[in-house]
Order: structure tokens, then C-alpha cells, then sequence
């Protein structure tokens, strides 16, 4: 990259220099880099303060896989000359893939402002943000990367786990700031028909009807799982209340129109889906796609009919688009016509004497946020969440998570400004991470990323099969083993999920997430004493997967006969305690040890979280068998 600018460095360099750059050269042409890496290193015994020099040794060094000599190369370049650009690009690269992020920051932000035309900068500056959990800023640098390139497939891919991976965190901190409010249970209700478990997204959507504060469309939300459950009355009684409590609801005129189309009524559902269009462009394109959702062919193609008549030729095409567009991609035919809600749709008129209250209240989502971006001044945290709420409901997913970070940078416990932080970022995830697979269809970062998406749904077999075309592609690709062996667990085929993780293992011993995945494996097999060593090296996994681990830990002490460390374990693991099997197991060491006073007080917690679960839409199931241990026993088994 940088020998031809060493010739001509200074004066004339000797044959001798000359000859061996040249050598260098060649044979980095041929990709033979530890040839050349020795070339260069005899060019510094004849010239060794030439800054140039040590940068593309760093560079040859780095293409055999040495990353400890390169930076060691790149520093010297770097104190030689601090504004070259590559040693600070790749010093920054290597300290971030050797997770100190802190140290690749500065080194990055100083290569990004010395060569503003490369998106190699940025990008790894965002994957440095992530590194250090600074996810905005993730975003941020990687929108960089993606203006300078649109087509940079690595980009998008890694903007897409910024945006997870900042949903991730911020689902954390609402589950610790209180995993039980009307906020962190909206969200989870969410999540619940997502995988299509409509009975109990309907138990927790009743739950939320008369909580307060309440997220939006509660009773739109409690109205979809009952029509999926087949449920049509009570679905069309529950869009009709919301309707009347909350007329800004959109989700309840989408609702009514799918209510219409099931009964054969295409005219009403026309006028009440032309309503929600009149409203707001934005809110139609982004939620459209719940019309047809779980709809019959039949029924869609009676809707496609419809909009595609000449009753429907005087509706705007932006109109039809987005309907059709909805109907293709619930066929699973995709669609090139159809409206995204980030696409630019025309704007009903403003009415200048209306406030951004009023617009909201009328469900004109997209001019409320558009009076509130143009505000001259700072927004006041009160317009910040009315911002945050009008951006994401017209589709604006972009101004809806800058608002929420804005707030949350003056209130870091907001769980509203969570809620809407989380709902935005997950959508600009997947749509990064679909223009990725635009750009990549067949990779194996595509089929890993489909993978985890199934994994998501409890979709175990698709996801086996997208990670076994991931390994295909890439064999021994460390997310692809983890995601196939992790498929296999949960898909109850414990040999076969222990069998990859032992694999995997064998190319990285040390990772915390592959180390998980085989105790869990030995544990499912009763192999307790050999689980033990792969979950203390799990120990060093993601903060919010510790006290999973911790329960693991203290079952494989229980089963062991480590009465006094399995409590301890156990203790730390109370975090994760979703059905009160950790509760349950803390009685019977307790009792054990002929504390009856603790053993009733972790069956009272094992009791309210139960009742909590059942509250909040779990089905019911049979309590274990909580009669005293046998003589002599040293085993404790979850339920």
C-alpha cells in the first residue's frame, strides 16, 4: 500500500533498499505477505526510522494472522509519524478485536478525520462503540461507513447488531428497573404473539387494559390475539372499546377493517382503511402488514381484488402499493411496489393553529413530530416523549430513537423512554440487517442471521437448517457452531447439540458462550461433575446471562453435595428465576439442612413468582412435588 511513497522518500535510498522493497512488493502482489513481511523487516535494519516502512510491515503482519507483532509495527509508525493514516486505522482495528476498546476509540477517531473518504474508518469505529456498549454512538459511526458506501454489505450487518444488541441492554435495564411494569409487560405481550402464543398474549393484554401509565393500543393489541385465536366477536367488542377509550388508535381501525374483511364486508373495510390513510401515511405503511396477518389466501386475495378494482382507482397509489405490498409479503411472495413507512409519503395539510397535542390525539402521529423536530428551541423532556411516541407510531423509527437517547441521557430510568427506545431500535435493526441480505443473499453471516431469527420464534428446525448452510459456507464459522448447537438443545437433541459445542470448543476453548452451550448439554444428560468446569468458564459471558449461569452452577453443586456452595449459587441466580424452579431447589437444600424458616420463605417467593408468571399469561403447571427429601438424600431436582 505504501511502498511506492518509501522509494521516493528523502534522498535517493541504496540499491540495497531498493532491491529489497521491490522484493517486498512482489511478493505482496502474490499474496505471499510473510515473504514480504521479511522484506520489510531487512528494509528496517537498513532503514529503521522510516514510518512508512513499519506501517506496512504491520500491514504484512496482520495478513498472516500476527496481530501482536503488527501492533507492535503500527505503534512504531505511530510514534515515528502520528498522522499517518494507516497505523492509526489498523492500531485501532487490533486493539478492538483484542477488546480494548477504549484504547482503539481515540486511534479510530483520529484515522476517520485524516481520511474522510474511507468507510473502513468508521466502521471500525462502530464496531469499537460496540465493544464498549456505546451503542448510539455505534450507530452513529456506522451511518458514516454506510454514506460513504452504500453498498457495504459489513456495514449494515453491524449497524443491524448495534441496533440489537442496544435493544438487548435496554431490555436488561427495564427488567431490573421493574420487569413487572405496564411498559416491560407491553413489550413482552408483544413478543408473545410474535411466537404466536395468542392465549397468553391475551391473559397479559387484559392485564394492561387498566394499567397506568399505559403504552398505546393496549386494547388493539388484546383485539389481534383474540382474532387469532379465532375469537371474532370478542376481538370486534375489544377494537370498538379501544376505539372509544383511545381515538388516536390506529391498530383499532386496522383492527375494524380486518374485523370487515373476515365478515365479507370490503366496502367497510376500504372506508376505514382510506380513515387510517387520511390520518397518517406514515402509521399506515408501518403497520399495514398486521392486516393481513395469519389471513386466509382466500381472504387475501379477496383484499388484492379489491384494491385492484375499478372501485379503488380514484384511492391514492401510494395506497393500493402499500396494501398489495402487505398481501405479497404475507404470501411470502415479497413485493417491489410496495410502501415502506420510511419512504417519503405525502403530508396532509397543517393546520398552523394546532398544537403537536392536538395532532396527536387526532392519530396525525406525522405531523406532530414534524411541529415538534422544527421547534427552534431544545425540546423540554415532556415534548421529548410526545416526540419519541409521534415518531415511532408514524414509522420515523430514526427521530423516535434520537428522541428517546435524548431523554434518557437527562432521565436514565425512564421506562417509557425505554419502551419506545427499544420498539424504534428494533426496527431499524431489521431493516439494516435486510439490506444486508440484499447485499449478501447467500452468505454465511445471511443464514446465521436467519438462524437466529428462527431461534427468536422457537422455529428450532428452520434455524438448524439455516446454520447447517451457514457451515456449509464457512465451515468451522464460530456463530454459525454456537447458533447450530444451541438450535440442537432447544430443539431436544442434546447429543447433537454436544457434539458441535465440543467441536467448536476445539477452535476456541475459552469462549463463554460455547462453554454454556456444553454444560448445558452434559447437565440435560445428568453429567453434572463435568458440566462443572465449562460453567466456570461461562462465568465471563454478557452481565445479563450471569445469573442464569449461576443457577447452573448451583444446580451442579446441589447435585453434588455441595449443600452450602450450591446456596450461595443459587442466591446469585435468583435474577433468572422465571417459573420458581431456583426457589423450589432453595427449599429442599434448606430443609436439608433443617432450616425450615428459610425453606418456607423460598417457597412463598417460588409462590409469588408462579402467581406473577400466571398473571402474566403463562399457562398453568403442576406443582412440583414439595414433600420432604428422603433420609439421607443429596440431590435437589428442578421441577
Amino acid at each position: 500500500m505504501l511502498a511506492a511513497s518509501v522509494l521516493g522518500f528523502g534522498q535517493q535510498p541504496p540499491a540495497t533498499l531498493e532491491s529489497v522493497l521491490r522484493d517486498a512488493q512482489t511478493a505482496q502482489s502474490a499474496g505471499n505477505y510473510a515473504a514480504a513481511a521479511a522484506d520489510y523487516t531487512q528494509a528496517l535494519k537498513l532503514s529503521p526510522h522510516v514510518p512508512e516502512l513499519w506501517a506496512n510491515l504491520g500491514l504484512m503482519q496482520q495478513e498472516t494472522g500476527d496481530f501482536a507483532a503488527a501492533a507492535l509495527s503500527f505503534q512504531e509508525a505511530n510514534r515515528l509519524n502520528p498522522s499517518l493514516y494507516v497505523p492509526n486505522l489498523f492500531l485501532g482495528i487490533d486493539y478492538a478485536h483484542a477488546g480494548k476498546a477504549k484504547e482503539a476509540i481515540p486511534l479510530l477517531m483520529k484515522a476517520e478525520r485524516l481520511n474522510q473518504n474511507d468507510p473502513q474508518a468508521p466502521l471500525a469505529l462502530g464496531r469499537a462503540y460496540i465493544g464498549a456498549s456505546r451503542f448510539p454512538a455505534a450507530a452513529q459511526a456506522l451511518d458514516r461507513a454506510i454514506a460513504l458506501n452504500p453498498k457495504l454489505g459489513s456495514a449494515w450487518f453491524t449497524l443491524g447488531i448495534a441496533r440489537l444488541d442496544q435493544v438487548e441492554n435496554e431490555a436488561r435495564m427495564m427488567s431490573e428497573e421493574d420487569k413487572n411494569s405496564p411498559f416491560a409487560s407491553a413489550l413482552y405481550a408483544e413478543s408473545l404473539t410474535k411466537q404466536s402464543r395468542y392465549g397468553e398474549a391475551e391473559s397479559l393484554y387484559k392485564t394492561l387494559l387498566n394499567a397506568h401509565p399505559q403504552p398505546p393500543c393496549m386494547g388493539a393489541g388484546l383485539g389481534f390475539a383474540l382474532l387469532r385465536e379465532h375469537n371474532t366477536q370478542a376481538a370486534s367488542d375489544a377494537f370498538s372499546a379501544e376505539r372509544t377509550a383511545h381515538p388516536e388508535c390506529g391498530l383499532a381501525l386496522l383492527g375494524q377493517a380486518r374485523i370487515a374483511i373476515e365478515n365479507g364486508n370490503n366496502g367497510r373495510a376500504m372506508a376505514l382503511l382510506v380513515e387510517l390513510w387520511n390520518r397518517d401515511h406514515g402509521f399506515f405503511a408501518s403497520n399495514i402488514a398486521v392486516l393481513t396477518a395469519g389471513m386466509t389466501n382466500e381472504k387475501a386475495a379477496a383484499v388484492a381484488s379489491l384494491f385492484s378494482s375499478e372501485q379503488s382507482a380514484q384511492l391514492s397509489q401510494d395506497l393500493r402499493s402499500a396494501v398489495m405490498g402487505a398481501i405479497n409479503d404475507a404470501a411470502g411472495s415479497g413485493s417491489t411496489d410496495s410502501v415502506s413507512a420510511d419512504d417519503s409519503l405525502p403530508a396532509a395539510a397543517e393546520d398552523a393553529h394546532e398544537t403537536a397535542e392536538q395532532d396527536y390525539a387526532a392519530g396525525r402521529f406525522g405531523q406532530c413530530a414534524r411541529r415538534l423536530e422544527s421547534a427552534a428551541a431544545p425540546l423540554s423532556a415532556d415534548r421529548l416523549r410526545l416526540l419519541a411516541a409521534c415518531a415511532f407510531l408514524t414509522g420515523d423509527n430514526l427521530h423516535a430513537s434520537r428522541a428517546a437517547d435524548a431523554l434518557l441521557a437527562q432521565e436514565p430510568h425512564s421506562l417509557e423512554m425505554l419502551y419506545w427506545s427499544i420498539k424504534a431500535n428494533e426496527r431499524l435493526a431489521f431493516q439494516s440487517l435486510a439490506r444486508f441480505q440484499e447485499l449478501e443473499p447467500g452468505s454465511a453471516r445471511s443464514h446465521i442471521l436467519l438462524g437466529d431469527i428462527y431461534s427468536q420464534l422457537e422455529r428450532y428446525e428452520d434455524a438448524q437448517a439455516e446454520y447447517e448452510k451457514a457451515l456449509a459456507l464457512a465451515p468451522g464459522n464460530e456463530a454459525g457452531m454456537l447458533g447450530l448447537a444451541t438450535a440442537y438443545l432447544n430443539n431436544n437433541h442434546v447429543k447433537a447439540g454436544e457434539q458441535i459445542a465440543q467441536k467448536a470448543l476445539g477452535h476456541n476453548p475459552n469462549d463463554p458462550e460455547l462453554n454454556l452451550a456444553m454444560a448445558e448439554a452434559l447437565m440435560a444428560q445428568r453429567d453434572y461433575a463435568d458440566a462443572e468446569p465449562y460453567l466456570i468458564k461461562s462465568l465471563h459471558a454478557k452481565p445479563q446471562m450471569l445469573p442464569r449461569i449461576h443457577a447452573l452452577l448451583g444446580k451442579s453443586y446441589a447435585e453434588t453435595g455441595r449443600t452450602q456452595d450450591a446456596i450461595a449459587q443459587l442466591k446469585l441466580g435468583e435474577p433468572s428465576d422465571e417459573d420458581g424452579s431456583v426457589q423450589y431447589v432453595l427449599a429442599q437444600l434448606y430443609r436439608q439442612m433443617g432450616d425450615t424458616k428459610d425453606a418456607m420463605a423460598a417457597l412463598e417467593r417460588m409462590k409469588t413468582i408462579k402467581e406473577q408468571r400466571a398473571a402474566r399469561g403463562f399457562k398453568r403447571i403442576e406443582d412440583p412435588d414439595l414433600s420432604p427429601l428422603e433420609p439421607g438424600a443429596t440431590r435437589a431436582s428442578a421441577p
